[in-house]
């Protein structure tokens, strides 16, 4: 068996490990009883343990090393292209794994484990101080992290390249100025409006069932394969994958919110059928792999926003949302509904957050944790940290903690350095969906018409089986036809929101 086959046949195993650990990372956060948390981290450290074992033992090393120089990634003979990338892609993660001590990585699946559920607990009872003990030895790992795998600029930057290769702190620290300078005139216009976008048309009591039921008849619309794929309820709304065929997606409802299920959903089923879209064939190797956790949220954001708080979108789906909830909503006017939905005011929650404020709470989770991971800022200190960010990024103050620091899942995880991406992503998917744009004229008719899948072929083809045979960067600006700016977000925003607010 030549090299490239048998590291394609020993990826495999690894991903098949890492699903298996997946699937005990899905059922601790949907369905597991509250006492098993000590033994459900005790077998995810195992598998984790194992997956690390085999990635960077002699069935991965060896065939690896008679293509590259293991210490360099330099290859040692000349390959086609595509297995050059491929084999680049593969020492990328090798030479990551190499660098951590397997007693490390069952230590850290371990605490992380555990971490994730002392961090719902904490949120659920509004105790901040209980989870503190567990962040603080996250926290300690990451700098034990950074120091295995090697400083880059910047401490931070080590653990963002994990997320978004190539990207640095810098580049992103540019971009959100850039954002923020755009945003800030916005937000305040808006603020100062007047305009009566209806909102309490959103806020009556919606039978949680049928929300429900809508929620997934637009997930299968979208082309989210419900015979490869189920969704479910948790704390926070997550998407897994344990294969292309087994994705699964999970949402939180209330039946006072219609938003706050419907988007959630949407925007899970942007990542699952990213999931889903990925090539079978290369199952364990980097081209079934998602590009970046940007490009991930680019497919999110773009089915939650670009699409889901349109007007073509709601063209076709508000008549059938009308069938659905007549008491609600039968003798409301579309426009009424389409302002409600992209009504724009600063809120306390990330996730609830309107298009036009959301950057704003990802600039203060970056700038937060960078004190963290760069300044070894006091963990102890953090509530009052966050608190002065979001008065000063929103005009906000939380009441309580499971309001403010509690309220993402993603430090609990050791996920210091993701939190940017969902910004990126932003950027990301406004410039994928132009291009769809340029190459379907009719699109945004043809959603009006309720065909969504008319957009995920566009995105099967030029975007999720792409792998990562493509950097992030690589592939948007090779869309946008020049570098990465924000320019492009918010005159997308401005666009759209002068319609409905005086900027």
């Amino acid at each position: 068996m030549n090299p490239i086959d048998q590291l394609k046949k020993e990826l495999k195993t690894v991903a098949q490990i890492r699903g298996a650990t997946s699937v005990l990372h899905w059922d601790q956060e949907t369905y597991m009883p509250p006492g098993s948390g000590l033994a459900r981290a005790d077998q995810i450290a195992v598998l984790e343990s194992l997956a690390h074992e085999h990635l960077v033992g002699p069935a991965v090393r060896d065939p690896l090393g008679e293509l590259v120089d293991l210490d360099s990634g330099h290859l040692k003979q000349e390959l086609p292209e595509e297995d050059a990338r491929l084999v680049e892609e593969i020492w990328r993660d090798y030479h990551l794994a190499a660098a951590l001590p397997k007693a490390f990585v069952e230590e850290y699946a371990q605490v992380t484990a555990r971490g994730q559920q002392v961090w719902a607990k904490a949120r659920k009872e509004n105790k901040f101080s209980d989870f503190v003990p567990h962040l603080k030895k996250i926290v300690e790992l990451k700098y034990r992290e950074i120091g295995y795998l090697g400083e880059k600029d910047t401490p931070y930057d080590t653990l963002l390249d994990q997320f978004e290769p190539g990207m640095t702190s810098a580049h992103i620290t540019r971009l959100f100025d850039e954002l923020k300078t755009g945003l800030v005139p916005m937000v305040q216009a808006i603020a100062h409006s007047g305009v009566d976008t209806h909102t309490d048309l959103l806020h009556q009591t919606y039978d949680v069932d049928k929300q429900w039921a809508f929620g997934e008849r637009v997930l299968k619309d979208m082309g989210f394969d419900f015979n490869c794929g189920r969704q479910d309820r948790s704390a926070h709304p997550f998407t897994t994958e344990f294969h292309p065929t087994d994705v699964r997606i999970t949402t939180r409802i209330k039946p006072d919110d219609f938003l706050y299920c419907f988007s959630s959903t949407i925007h899970e089923g942007g990542h699952a059928l990213y999931e889903q879209g990925l090539d079978p064939e290369w199952y364990g190797t980097p081209f079934a792999q998602a590009i970046s956790y940007g490009i991930h949220e680019s497919q999110s954001r773009m089915w939650e926003n670009l699409v889901a708080l349109s007007k073509p979108f709601w063209t076709h789906y508000y008549p059938l949302l009308q069938e659905t909830f007549p008491e609600n909503l039968g003798s409301v006017p579309l426009e009424h509904f389409y302002s409600a939905i992209n009504t724009v005011t600063p809120s306390l929650i990330r996730t609830e957050a309107d298009e036009m404020t959301y950057n704003l709470h990802v600039m203060l989770r970056y700038e937060v944790e960078r004190m963290v991971i760069n300044d070894h800022f006091p963990v102890d200190e953090l509530p009052e940290l966050w608190n002065n960010k979001m008065e000063e990024y929103l005009g906000l103050r939380p009441p309580t903690d499971a309001d403010g620091v509690l309220q993402d899942v993603h430090w609990s995880m050791g996920a210091f350095g993701y939190f940017p991406t969902y910004a990126l992503g932003n950027l990301y998917n406004i410039i994928i969906y132009e291009r769809v744009k340029q190459d379907i004229p009719d699109l945004e008719e043809r959603i009006s018409r309720g065909d969504l899948l008319v957009l995920l072929q566009w995105l099967r083809e030029h975007v999720h089986r792409i792998g990562r045979r493509k950097k992030a960067l690589e592939l948007i600006e090779s869309m946008a036809g020049g570098p990465l700016t924000s320019q492009p977000f918010l005159k997308y925003l401005k666009n759209k929101y002068q319609e409905l607010y005086p900027l």
